[in-house]
């Protein structure tokens, strides 16, 4: 059912009804691109001094809001507004400070060939698409948002898969961009296809925010492309809990019917999720959807995001308030997306208070200090280092479920023996 602000909007985007409305392209095609359109479809009126600099801002920083999206911002206190905040751009956008960078993460530097990031040893970023649905204000590739001359074409994607095939130590690939779902099925079934076409290739993953700011692009073709290409994983980005609305709540049903496991990734952002109740809130909601959390992000130093970056002590804050205080499931790996393009960085708070040779000391989340004793004597097997030949534990191979003896093996289905024969029988002697 459509909210009486939703149904405001398609009142104003001429022939709206609901039909266009649960149509993904039709939202793409109607995306809100100017102040102008915010305040007529909201029917506010935004203060001069935040209309007066959007122009100025969206020069350098696009705006591309979704109606779907739109329509979830409170006009009640609209400054204030988690949606509005990361949807709307203002004029902090603008600030670049001394410590800012044009490409923080070092993406570019780690690029062998144009479009793949391998930053990590068996793993790479394949970059297929630099199209969103919607410009996150956050974004830390606000550098290629809305360059279409940097649209990645046929040729262009060719070039990354053939790197992949050649660099046999990837086992996963991750398509980001952009959003990968922002491709048609057809052309996003083929990059699946040439990708799941590699031997070594182990895992595909995507990263999309469609769930969050387009659920209507979750359709059953594109569940159909998805299906084809198991084992793939998606990570979605929900911010706040707001975001979780039944439509949004719907198209993560059918990802997770369709055998996709869900992961989330959370950017922590000053005045929209910077507070305990809130991401606990946000985390529930995930898990009850059947998405984990997976990652917290501390914001990147991307130009014009300073205002969104709030201190690490917060991000700990945070964790401090879930580690123990909910189930496992529930807690998020805070990190720190290392400038440079040092990596993720795990940052935690501190449990491990001190330790000698035998025995450690830990607190507990609620501040009981315990300890742990260490054992005694510990030997482990000598190791030469030498696997290919490893005679210890090292075996690696998927366990053998059924190994049948006796009369059972006579009986198995999946045994070829017809006969069991003592081992002292004379007459295999003769044979030997």
């Amino acid at each position: 059912m459509l909210s009486k602000q939703q149904k405001e909007i398609m009142k104003e985007l001429n022939g709206a009804d609901k039909n266009n409305w649960t149509d993904w392209k039709w939202q793409l095609r109607h995306c809100i691109k100017n102040v102008e359109q915010v305040e007529q479809l909201l029917g506010v009126t935004l203060p001069e001094k935040v209309r007066n600099k959007v122009p100025l801002i969206t020069e350098r920083f696009p705006m591309s809001i979704t109606p779907y999206y739109l329509s979830l911002i409170d006009c009640s206190d609209i400054e204030n507004d988690p949606i509005f905040k990361q949807s709307f751009p203002v004029v902090d956008e603008l600030e670049v400070m001394r410590t800012d960078m044009l490409d923080p993460l070092h993406e570019d530097i780690d690029s062998p060939v144009e479009g793949v990031v391998h930053r990590y040893p068996d793993r790479v970023l394949f970059l297929v698409s630099n199209m969103c649905a919607m410009y996150c204000r956050h974004c830390t590739r606000k550098r290629h948002v809305g360059d279409l001359d940097s649209i990645p074409n046929r040729t262009q994607i060719l070039k990354g898969i053939n790197y992949i095939k050649n660099t046999p130590e990837i086992r996963d690939v991750l398509l980001s961009g952009g959003d990968p779902l922002m491709m048609s099925d057809e052309y996003l079934d083929w990059i699946l296809t040439e990708l799941r076409a590699i031997d070594h290739i182990e895992i595909l993953r995507i990263g999309t925010r469609a769930p969050v700011v387009l659920p209507q692009r979750i359709t059953e073709g594109l569940l159909k492309v998805l299906k084809k290409h198991h084992p793939i994983w998606i990570n979605t980005h929900f911010n706040h809990p707001r975001e979780l609305t039944n439509s949004s709540k719907l198209a993560l049903r059918k990802l997770a019917d369709a055998g996709i496991p869900l992961g989330n990734q959370t950017v922590l952002l000053a005045g929209v999720n910077d507070c305990p109740r809130i991401m606990k809130a946000l985390f529930h909601k995930l898990v009850a959807n059947r998405v984990r959390p997976y990652y917290l992000y501390q914001c990147d130093l991307s130009e014009g995001l300073n205002h969104f970056r709030t201190p690490v002590g917060k991000g700990i804050e945070i964790l401090e308030s879930l580690i123990g205080h909910t189930s496992g499931l529930c807690v998020p790996t805070y990190v720190i997306d290392a400038p440079g393009g040092g990596g993720k960085i795990p940052i935690m708070p501190n449990y491990l208070i001190s330790w000698s040779t035998n025995k450690v000391v830990l607190r507990n989340y609620e501040g009981v200090i315990t300890t742990y004793k260490e054992p005694d004597s510990y030997e482990p097997n000598f190791c030469d280092r030498d696997c290919a030949n490893c005679d210890l534990q090292l075996s690696l191979d998927d366990a053998n479920e059924v190994k049948a003896t006796g009369i059972e093996k006579l009986l198995a289905d999946n045994d070829q023996a017809i006969s069991l024969v003592p081992a002292d029988n004379e007459r295999y002697g003769r044979r030997d």
